[in-house]
């Protein structure tokens, strides 16, 4: 009886591919707050000025709207956020 794993030193005419899984490499960037704050600050003025003009329009206590965007700050820290999309994820971590 014959092998049947014995080919007689031929290449069969079919061959099955299994794809390989490929290995993701994550990797993590630390962000300066404060040189990323430096940077931006002409931006953040921009931003404070037009946060009171519409507090001012919608009749909003600016003093509130600090405390509520502080309150808000102030909960971030362990917070993560995870967007997939694709072959691309994104993992935001605040510590």
């Amino acid at each position: 009886m014959r092998d049947p794993t014995d080919r007689g030193g031929r290449e069969p005419a079919v061959r099955t591919i299994e794809p390989q899984i490929r290995k993701i490499k994550f990797r993590a960037f630390d962000v300066p707050v404060l040189s990323v704050l430096l940077v931006l600050s002409p931006l953040l003025l921009l931003a404070v000025l037009a946060g009171l003009a519409a507090c001012l329009a919608f009749r909003i206590s600016p003093v509130g709207a600090l405390r509520g965007t502080g309150q808000l700050l102030w909960a971030l820290p362990g917070t993560r956020f995870e967007i997939e999309e694709g072959r691309t994820a994104l993992l935001v971590s605040v510590r």
